[in-house]
Parts: C-alpha cells; sequence; structure tokens
C-alpha cells in the first residue's frame, strides 16, 4: 500500500479509503467492523464517513447510524490511533438534517460535537463540507446547472464565517484538518482564496466523484489541484457497481443499490450500458478484473490523493484491496483512453 501527504496537512493517508456509506443500511455493524479489519491488515488506514450516512436510502431514522457503527468500533478495538477518520457535514441537500439549512458559523460547532459523539473519539481528523450550499453541478446537475442566481458577496461573506468556525474547532482540537467535497474549481479556488487573505485554515482535500465513467475532474480541478496542492479524493470510482456487469438495462439484482435507487442517482443513461461492455473488454482482453482496474486507474491520476471504495462482501472488498497492487501496463492505459474518447459522457 503507498501513502500520500493530503494536501498541505500532516495526514499521511494510503492510496485506497474505505468508503462506510452503506454500513446501517444494506451492511450491519457486523460487516462494517470486518471490513476496517480487513482494510487495515491490507494497510488501509483511511475511512470516509458522513453524518447523513447510511445512504440508499437516507433516512431520517437512519441518520448518523454509519458514525455510531464505526464510533463502537472506535471504542471496543482500542486502534483509533491506527486509523484517520474523515466526517462530513451535510449541506442543503441534506433535507431533513437541520431543517435543509446547510451548514455556517453557528451550525459548524454543533455539527462537530454531535459526530464526535457517535463516532466516540476525541477529534475528527478530516472534517468536509459535504455539499456547497451555493449548488453544485455533481451528481448529474450538471445536466441543468445554472450558477446565474449566485451571489458572490454572499458567497465569501459565508466562506469566511465557515472558516472563522473551523478555525475555532481546530484550536480547540477538535478537528485537524478540513476538506471540500462536491466543489467546482471556482468554489475550491475561492475557498483557497477566503482562507489564504484571512489567516484561516484551506482546504486540503476535495471529495468529488471521479471514475472512467465520470472525469469532469479533469480538466479545471485537476489544474487547480496539482498547483494548490488539493488532494482528489474520489467517490463512485467504481461508479456504483456498473463496471460489475451486475445490472442491464432490465436486471436489477436483488439487494443492490439500483434496487433502493432505479437510476443510481441518474448515472442509468442509455449511454451507459455500451460504455460498459467497452471497458469490460479491455479488462477481459487483459485478463484483469474490470472492478479492480477501474480502481487502480483512479489511482494514476497525478492528482488523486486516495481513491474512495465501498463494498457489500467479501468479493467486492477482495477487488477493490488487489488494485493498491495493480499495475496497469501502457496498452491497458492507452485502450482506457481508446474507450474514454469513443465515451466520454456516459453519465
Amino acid at each position: 500500500m503507498e501513502y500520500v501527504t493530503l494536501g498541505r496537512s500532516d495526514l499521511k493517508v494510503s492510496a485506497l479509503c474505505l468508503g462506510s456509506m452503506s454500513w446501517g443500511s444494506r451492511n450491519t455493524a457486523a460487516e462494517g467492523h470486518h471490513q476496517i479489519a480487513r482494510a487495515l491488515e491490507a494497510g488501509i488506514n483511511f475511512i470516509d464517513t458522513a453524518e447523513m450516512y447510511p445512504t440508499y436510502p437516507v433516512k431520517p431514522e437512519t441518520v448518523g447510524r454509519t458514525e455510531e457503527i464505526i464510533g463502537k468500533w472506535v471504542a471496543a478495538s482500542g486502534r483509533r490511533d491506527e486509523v484517520i477518520l474523515a466526517t462530513k457535514v451535510s449541506g442543503r441537500n441534506g433535507g431533513f438534517i437541520r431543517e435543509g439549512r446547510g451548514y455556517d458559523g453557528a451550525i459548524i460547532p454543533e455539527a462537530v460535537e454531535a459526530s464526535l459523539r457517535r463516532l466516540q473519539t476525541d477529534v475528527i481528523d478530516l472534517y468536509q463540507l459535504h455539499w456547497p450550499n451555493r449548488g453544485s453541478y455533481h451528481m448529474r446537475q450538471n445536466w441543468s446547472y445554472d450558477p446565474s442566481g449566485q451571489n458572490r458577496v454572499e458567497t465569501a461573506a459565508h466562506m469566511l464565517d465557515v472558516l472563522e468556525a473551523m478555525q475555532k474547532v481546530i484550536d480547540a482540537g477538535k478537528v485537524r484538518w478540513f476538506g471540500l467535497s462536491n466543489e467546482t474549481a471556482w468554489g475550491t479556488a475561492m475557498w483557497l482564496r477566503t482562507a489564504e487573505d484571512n489567516g484561516l485554515p484551506r482546504p486540503v482535500s476535495v471529495q468529488n466523484e471521479y471514475s472512467l465513467m465520470c472525469r469532469h475532474a479533469d480538466l479545471d480541478l485537476a489544474e487547480l489541484c496539482v498547483n494548490e496542492d488539493v488532494g482528489l479524493l474520489p467517490f463512485s470510482p467504481l461508479a456504483m457497481g456498473l463496471f460489475s456487469g451486475k445490472y442491464a438495462p432490465d436486471v436489477t439484482p436483488k439487494g443492490t443499490r439500483r434496487e433502493a435507487e432505479a437510476t443510481l442517482n441518474n448515472r442509468i443513461t442509455p449511454q451507459v450500458w455500451p460504455a460498459i461492455d467497452a471497458y469490460r473488454a479491455v479488462a477481459d482482453a487483459h485478463g484483469l478484473d474490470v472492478n479492480t482496474m477501474a480502481l487502480a486507474w483512479t489511482l494514476t491520476r497525478p492528482f488523486v490523493a486516495s481513491s474512495i471504495f465501498g463494498a457489500s462482501n467479501d468479493a467486492q472488498l477482495d477487488a477493490a484491496l488487489a488494485a493498491a497492487d495493480l499495475v496497469l501496463s501502457d496498452e491497458v492505459m492507452a485502450a482506457l483512453s481508446e474507450v474514454h474518447k469513443a465515451h466520454p459522457m456516459p453519465f
């Protein structure tokens, strides 16, 4: 397992990060704890969660359950110092969380305290803003994205308010570093500028969707990440299980995410199926597991710090863990590039 320093922080994170959003819905607490043990054994030291988890579906009565599952592991294992814990405060997308108010300088400390209690820890290593309050083009919102209603002065004031609150929780020893999620290149640049102009904490990471199928980050955000020392933390690097081939237009296996959300958050489009077939053909031609290949590919990108994967069972976990040691040949990389040119934006 390789390790990388996240942004300008002192967090040295594993190249793979264990995602947890199904713990408490499709996975039990015992299964979550089993995954943590297997991940640690493989050299993973990074676990990502959020106050709104579990997902698929997100329900008011389960909010915080995933953090509680991790907290029970922390309390029982005595291995807190072996893991870097990352969690997130919900933006206005949180709906029923704090009545959809998102976050501001007043909400940050109360949200941090709630996560600390559930995680049964004294400090959160990486505290992330789950969604920008002003809106975002991520999760297929790019299809109708319109930023013209944004107010730059209000956005700047909001960022300053949040950063001042972040400074306070960091000074209090409750948070070590902070990051962004579902953010744009402009938004990330504004957070950086506001932080640096006011001597406040700068984001060390941005957690956005990124995979062979979703490559918004390749252009402006990639340039920003490289030049400003902000690590990209890809989520859904396996395209929500689409690479596996278990889905088809008229096939949805029992117990899968698609059973809970038929479109996989609008990832199911007519263009998806031929793209999946093309990527699977590359894996087959080179004797590779398609999921391992897809996850390993994200680790070749120069702006990626650690790639976040989720698993529902040991077979999926095995395929993901194998990505840490898989070196993709020049032939495979070239073939993947050709597929991308033929299927540039499947969803």
